[in-house]
């Protein structure tokens, strides 16, 4: 069996190569064949969202440690449990079905929202009015009449899927059941077409909490152009246990609890293997070792992780 120092070794010279190579390949994801980024769809700001953009992405930590979301575009209605090392969550889905990663934008966008007023310190509070334009040009979404009330559909599983939870936010541990918002309305429609222009939510006290102890990281807004639900899901997983760190390894059983795949084990490590070969993680790669049945994610930082393997 490889030692893992000499696994480091060689991929710490894959690593040499590829920064040599372009950063980017192909600006469209694929289906089925090897994982592209989705176009960057709003190269060009419009001047009066210019400082919504420029905000620094953020999400609290322990819904990316944690499987909250649905990964699959298609309705899921299954109840989910998941425990590890004492953490309990169980996430029940309404009619509407479970809320998805992508629905979890609307989330990470009033995060940032929230976090760069109280970097600015101005007022904070669970009601927060988000515009659905900068919404979706913030989150790289199309900005046509159906994206409206594809919106309107997340923000209606966003408050019908329950969560039971143990997880401490702000030192806070109780057991407590919670919608991942409590409320949303549209407070403001176009005169033209009646879609909606401006929509308020409020937060639950649970994530409240999180944001106001800071118990938040900061991702990279590619994040948005991943278009597979595991991809992204795999970064959240990358970005919390990595971090600035040069290097996370995980048995590939233990990642597929913690991703929330519903997928068996053997499809599940299949995914990954493509993943790792479509090399599309903002920030991270990922390689799987077979003879170990675990997958080591690295940074894309060939310095950081030279001086990691120094280290070694």
């Amino acid at each position: 069996m490889e030692k893992l120092d000499e696994v480091l070794n060689r991929l710490g010279e894959k690593m040499a190569k590829a920064l040599e190579e372009p950063a980017s390949r192909s600006p469209e994801a694929g289906q089925g064949g090897a994982r592209r980024l989705l176009p960057d769809r709003h190269p060009v700001r419009d001047f009066f969202i210019a400082d919504i953009v420029d905000w620094a992405l953020k999400d609290d930590r322990h819904s990316m440690e944690h499987p909250f979301f649905s990964l699959s575009k298609n309705p899921d209605y299954r109840i989910r449990h998941y425990e590890h090392n004492g953490i309990r969550v169980t996430i029940a889905p309404s009619a509407y079905g479970l809320a998805t990663i992508w629905d979890k934008d609307i989330l990470i966008y009033a995060v940032s929202q929230l976090v760069e007023a109280m970097n600015q310190n101005q007022p904070v509070s669970r009601r927060v009015r988000l515009k659905a334009y900068d919404l979706l040009v913030a989150t790289n979404r199309h900005t046509g009449g159906k994206n409206y009330e594809r919106l309107a559909e997340s923000f209606r599983r966003l408050a019908g899927t329950r969560i039971e939870t143990n997880i401490a936010t702000n030192g806070l541990r109780v057991r407590e059941g919670f919608g991942l918002v409590d409320n949303w309305k549209i407070v403001e429609k176009s005169t033209s077409n009646n879609r909606m222009v401006a929509v308020e939510i409020i937060l639950n006290e649970w994530l409240f909490n999180a944001i106001m102890a800071r118990e938040i990281l900061t991702l990279n807004r590619d994040y948005f152009r991943l278009d597979g639900g595991l991809e992204r899901r795999l970064y959240e997983l990358a970005r919390k246990h990595c971090g600035h760190q040069a290097r996370w390894a995980i048995t590939t059983e233990m990642l597929h609890k913690k991703s929330g795949s519903m997928a068996s084990l053997k499809e599940f490590r299949r995914k990954v293997k493509m993943i790792a070969e479509g090399d599309v993680l903002p920030d991270y790669r990922l390689h799987y070792e077979p003879e170990v049945d675990q997958v080591l994610f690295y940074t894309k930082d060939g310095r950081k992780l030279a001086e990691s393997l120094a280290r070694a």
